[in-house]
């Protein structure tokens, strides 16, 4: 796998945690300068203490205000190379109970999040012809799941935004690219676990499984196999790929 750039600094939205810790502390490995960005400045800063990350700051990602200053801070020690995507949430409802605030709730993290992020990076990006954008979507960017239309909306709608925006930039040098995970062992798919247990009285045991049968290869992914495809869109070998959507999930689609 080719290599990063000389030394370029990546900010990592929902870095704290899961997938995107994973990602970026393998972006500290190959030698980056990372800054991971969240609401939570404890489990932030013990991502940083544990050389998971370099900084941290912390903003909501569906506040643009916010998030438009905290990475203005962070671009004052050194420009943004690199923007993963990562933060998001996920509610679950049948359709006729997904009511028009959890919808707003699901696009405002998972879509606008992205696109503020984006907006936040792309003007110095496009500046120093460099640049490397990965929005974290999910196989639900892909296909539909029952009982998270909302979810499912949002995450189609970060795919979307990838395929236009890299055409637009596809003469700039700076590649727009997605992963899509399947249900991934986070703190988040343990969530839905005990969702699972609470409404059907299943085991753990059972719940996993019943999730990890959408994977072909009958298991979770893991954040580190999330986070090494990640690390490949951002190295330099990868200058051609844009405006993919690569599905890290055993198979499915």
């Amino acid at each position: 796998m080719s290599g990063l750039p000389h030394s370029p600094h990546a900010l990592v939205t929902g870095g704290g945690r899961g997938i995107g810790r994973a990602i970026a502390a393998s972006l500290v490995g190959a030698g980056a300068t990372v800054t991971v960005l969240g609401r939570n400045a404890a489990t932030l800063a013990e991502a940083v203490n544990v050389g998971a990350a370099h900084f941290a700051a912390v903003a909501d990602v569906s506040d643009e205000a916010s998030l438009k200053a905290a990475i203005a801070e962070a671009s004052a020690r050194k420009p943004i190379d690199i923007l993963i995507a990562n933060a998001g949430s996920a509610e679950s409802a049948p359709f006729a109970k997904s009511d028009s605030a959890l919808f707003g709730r699901m696009m405002d993290v998972n879509f606008m999040g992205v696109v503020h992020a984006v907006r936040a990076v792309l003007p110095g990006m496009k500046d120093r012809s460099y640049g490397r954008i990965v929005a974290v979507a999910s196989t639900a960017g892909l296909k539909g799941y029952a009982y998270v239309s909302a979810y499912v909306a949002a995450k189609h709608a970060v795919v979307g935004l990838v395929r236009s925006l890299a055409l637009e930039m596809a003469g700039s040098n700076v590649t727009v690219n997605a992963v899509c995970p399947g249900f991934t062992d986070t703190e988040l798919v343990a969530g839905s676990i005990e969702n699972i247990m609470k409404k059907t009285g299943r085991t753990r045991e059972q719940a996993i499984a019943e999730l990890a049968r959408h994977n072909p290869q009958g298991r979770l992914i893991t954040p580190q196999e999330v986070a090494d495809a990640v690390l490949w869109l951002c190295g330099e070998g990868a200058g051609a790929i844009t405006g993919q959507a690569i599905a890290v999930a055993g198979g499915e689609i």
